[in-house]
């Protein structure tokens, strides 16, 4: 059998439902931690000043002629680009614009919001005073569509500005041209690649001066506020529903974590799974809850099968365990003998041992040390059988050889065939406190 880990704390994989259990006996942290933030949250919403959210809604319409090669998605309908929009409305220019309109040095922050599938701005400002809030929610919407208003009619002017100079290119060529006509002969070929080229430029005329009629007779409209901002009447922020859900996720993490570290330095033994989980070795037997018929048989029969040998050293954690009565006698015929350890000889005599560890009362060290001290001596651990303060006591079979004081045990000479000695397990019964031993 092998040796549980010498490192007491060391736990094996654990699934979900060990998760569970630890949770379950951490339960005071855990829910002292999703008290902690539950009220941590709660008093951080109170300590935080509100704050009052004012929207302003502006229709985009496009302008110019600079924005038709925009693809048109199923986010825009139109050919503009609202995402660019919404930058715009957030630069420092239209901030700066809004500031020299509201008299102040810096306005509160601005967001910017495009709902799907339309073309429409939510303009928002918070702020502590739902009044201000509203002013400058107007302002940046005024200051967007005056500096859009002015970026369009700037690309326009420049726009006509380029046609126009470009006619002037193409009149100014046209005027040469019909100036060498009148030079030329009729007939030749300069005279008619001559006439080639003043229609070429007569076209290109007549085509920048409707192009340039247009421009002039284009019509700029940025857009439209189409919902003013009004004062708020309640604050947006802080938000019960926030801070309490982020305070109560905080504290069962945080519970949580305190439990998993708790647990991970607590090496007492309160279940019979903590000691397979802490010490590694298997629990036989559980005493400590109620008795059901045939256990003590069972862990007879698995105590036999288990040993290598047929004496058992038989060793309880804490040594004072035997403190009261728990079950009726018990009559188990077993070809094995018992040892209590009353015997200098036991520990030398022993094939095995099973020890019986007190739940609540023990922790992992405890345990590992007895099991390093028996292993010390070559004596393998089968198992251990866990119990509160009141179990079965195994009662080793009478031995024909009195039991020798450490003081003459030199005088008893060398211990004959240990299987030459091995009455069965008679009985297997409760000792009561007081009891002889």
């Amino acid at each position: 059998m092998s040796q549980p880990p010498d490192t007491p704390g060391r736990r094996p994989g654990a699934d979900l439902g060990e998760h569970l259990s630890l949770l379950r006996r951490r339960r005071l942290l855990l829910v002292g931690g999703l008290v902690l933030g539950g009220t941590a949250g709660l008093a951080l919403m109170r300590l935080t000043p509100p704050a009052y959210t004012a929207t302003t809604q502006v229709l985009v319409a496009p302008v110019g002629v600079q924005e038709q090669s925009n693809q048109v998605t199923s986010r825009q309908r139109e050919a503009l680009n609202l995402d660019t929009e919404a930058q715009v409305a957030q630069s420092a220019v239209v901030a700066a614009r809004a500031a020299r309109a509201l008299h102040v040095t810096a306005p509160e922050p601005v967001e910017v919001s495009v709902p799907p599938n339309s073309a429409v701005l939510w303009i928002s400002v918070t702020a502590p005073d739902p009044l201000v809030a509203a002013e400058q929610s107007k302002a940046y919407a005024r200051a967007y569509l005056d500096n859009r208003r002015e970026s369009a009619q700037a690309a326009l002017t420049a726009q006509q500005q380029a046609v126009q100079a470009k006619l002037k290119q193409v009149n100014t060529a046209l005027s040469q041209v019909v100036g060498q006509l009148g030079t030329l002969t009729k007939g030749t070929a300069e005279h008619t690649l001559a006439l080639h080229n003043q229609s070429l430029l007569n076209r290109q005329a007549y085509t920048l001066t409707l192009k340039y009629d247009a421009l002039r007779t284009v019509t700029l409209t940025p857009g439209s506020v189409i919902g003013e901002a009004v004062p708020p009447t309640r604050p947006s922020s802080p938000s019960l529903p926030l801070h309490l859900g982020s305070g109560l996720m905080l504290g069962l993490l945080a519970g949580a974590g305190a439990a998993y570290a708790r647990d991970r330095l607590d090496t007492r033994l309160r279940t019979a799974a903590d000691v397979e989980r802490l010490t590694g070795l298997p629990v036989l037997a559980d005493l400590t809850g109620p008795r059901e018929q045939g256990l003590l048989h069972d862990l007879a029969s698995a105590v036999v099968a288990a040993c290598p040998g047929t004496r058992l050293l038989v060793r309880a954690v804490p040594a004072d365990l035997y403190a009261s009565s728990v079950a009726e006698p018990l009559a188990v015929s077993a070809p094995l003998t018992v040892l209590d350890g009353s015997d200098v000889r036991d520990l030398a005599r022993a094939h095995a041992a099973l020890l019986l560890v007190g739940l609540g009362r023990v922790r992992a060290p405890e345990v590992a040390g007895a099991v390093r001290l028996l292993a010390r001596h070559g004596v393998p651990v089968i198992g251990a059988v866990a119990a509160d303060d009141a179990l079965p006591s195994f009662v080793p079979a009478p031995d024909p050889r009195a039991h020798h004081p450490l003081g003459k045990l030199v005088a008893t000479g060398p211990d004959p065939d240990p299987r030459a000695q091995t009455p069965p397990m008679q009985v297997f019964h409760p000792r009561r406190a007081g009891d002889p031993g």
